[in-house]
């Protein structure tokens, strides 16, 4: 595991890749969005933690559940798209953990302290959310990943339960790339970045 990937790689994950807001009228089949999940569920969580918890959103009644969620500006990019999947938090991923991480105690570092679960939770699903985007990229798909929802109604109308609660939404199919703006600028190494 040594290698670096070739620059075709390194372009679809990363150079070449954009956020999508439109979508060809091509679907995308439940094996393939299993094929995402078990590409992004290897991603490194701490302790293996693996607090995301996911609902992909493909059917019309589905979409019609989440569609009273979104910020106007997210509407048609989300309802256009083959899938939207919604990346949440499982505020009780600790239960998970004897057998995700079993060689020590480490349900007990969570259980009963409130902030430091959120704030796992909050951070590893961020993480995997992230996975998520790149495991969806390098299978040939487009994502288009979006913040702009209204969180209390779609954790209401997805996780009633009120146990998991949602962070972004992330819209992907196949892109139309004739309907892209040109590319935003980022920041320079020595912007962003410092070497001590």
């Amino acid at each position: 595991m040594s290698h670096s990937l070739d620059n075709l790689s390194l372009d679809t994950l990363f150079r070449e890749a954009r956020s999508f807001s439109y979508w060809q009228d091509k679907p995308v089949n439940e094996d393939q969005i299993r094929e995402i999940y078990d590409l992004m569920k290897m991603g490194p969580t701490a302790a293996n933690s693996c607090p995301a918890r996911l609902v992909f959103v493909t059917s019309d009644e589905a979409k019609q559940k989440l569609k009273p969620c979104l910020n106007e500006g997210n509407v048609d990019k989300s309802m256009s798209a083959p899938v939207v999947a919604i990346i949440a938090m499982d505020l009780e991923f600790y239960e998970q953990l004897p057998k995700l991480f079993p060689h020590t105690d480490a349900r007990s570092w969570f259980a009963g302290n409130e902030e430091k679960i959120r704030h796992s939770a909050f951070l590893n699903s961020s993480l995997q959310g992230a996975y998520l985007i790149m495991a969806i990229r390098s299978l040939g798909l487009d994502a288009g990943p979006m913040s702009g929802v209204n969180f209390e109604k779609l954790d209401a109308a997805f996780f009633p339960d009120g146990k998991t609660k949602s962070i972004f939404i992330c819209a992907f199919g196949y892109g139309d790339h004739d309907r892209l703006h040109p590319r935003s600028p980022r920041l320079e190494f020595a912007e962003a970045c410092r070497v001590e």
